[in-house]
């Protein structure tokens, strides 16, 4: 995959008293910094290496990126801070806020993202991850965190905003099936119940493949509490978008979805497909220029799927 962000700031790019805070939380001098690619935050992404050879990576954005990303580093340190040790995810080393900027300074985990079209022994080590990690965030770790629910109401609207405003180049199949997709986003919208803290934003570019094949999972901001299968759920519809498998096949094996209703998970990949199809229409966010085509790209690859489920 290549970076989702153009113009991502490094290391460098930083004030001198965020850098200086971030030492501080590390407690030696950072003399090594590596951009990494993927993610659509502008802010940096930097793994990091002190005169003393300790290891960290760390992530700082103000609003001069985009004005929505503090916020959302604000969110990941409490929800990083809160997570269980038996959840695969980096331990969170100290934060910085100065009202402007906010850093973030996490344990250096050393991987890569997973290989797309997705590998087979490969995914089968995420789903593997996804199961236990339901498992050790249910009853979720965060009774503050949003439900799912509240987390996507306004997302699992799109299809509503599509039908009120079609756009010229909506599917054919899309566009005599307006009122029954608004209803399956609905249905999808109301099942998503449930107490486990889920990630909700699992991609391939939010995990870590490790060198002895240990999957970490990156980037909390948006967890919430939702029902256990929703992250494995996350993860076919990225194997929907970059190939490799047949998610339908997936998904009728995947233990966390034994007993759903077939039509609530219709319903959830209908409200991700009105979500994806109805944000790609709008301008691209500050410092993120890209986000909107990738949208696009998972609205369409959903909608094939949706076409099989919705015959």
């Amino acid at each position: 995959m290549t970076s989702a962000t153009k113009s991502r700031i490094r290391w460098s790019d930083l004030p001198g008293p965020v850098r200086a805070a971030v030492e501080e939380i590390l407690g030696d001098r950072v003399v090594e910094a590596v951009s990494q690619q993927g993610g659509f935050s502008p802010g940096t992404a930097d793994r990091v290496r002190t005169a003393g050879g300790r290891r960290a990576f760390v992530k700082a954005v103000s609003p001069a990126q985009n004005d929505r990303s503090p916020r959302l580093h604000r969110t990941e340190a409490l929800i990083a801070a809160a997570l269980p040790p038996t959840v695969p995810a980096p331990r969170l080393l100290g934060s910085y806020d100065d009202g402007d900027w906010v850093a973030l300074v996490f344990t250096d985990v050393e991987g890569r993202h997973p290989v797309t079209p997705w590998d087979a022994g490969e995914l089968t080590a995420v789903l593997s991850t996804l199961e236990t990690m339901a498992d050790a965030l249910t009853p979720a770790s965060i009774a503050a965190a949003p439900t799912a629910a509240e987390q996507l109401a306004a997302d699992f609207a799109g299809w509503r905003r599509i039908a009120a405003d079609p756009p010229a180049d909506l599917d054919p199949w899309a566009r005599t099936r307006l009122p029954e997709l608004r209803a399956a986003a609905d249905r999808g919208l109301a099942a998503l119940a449930g107490a486990t803290l889920c990630h909700l934003d699992i991609r391939a570019d939010n995990l870590l493949i490790g060198p002895d094949g240990t999957v970490s999972v990156v980037d909390w901001p948006w967890a919430c509490r939702g029902p256990a299968w929703l992250d494995s759920l996350m993860i076919l519809v990225n194997v929907q978008v970059y190939g490799g498998h047949d998610p339908e096949a997936l998904l009728r094996d995947l233990p966390l979805a034994a007993g759903v209703d077939p039509a609530d998970l219709t319903g959830v990949l209908a409200g991700f497909t009105g979500f994806f199809l109805d944000g790609s229409r709008l301008p691209a966010p500050p410092g993120i220029p890209t986000v909107r085509a990738f949208q696009r790209t998972q609205g369409d690859a959903l909608l094939r799927w949706l076409v099989r489920r919705l015959p």
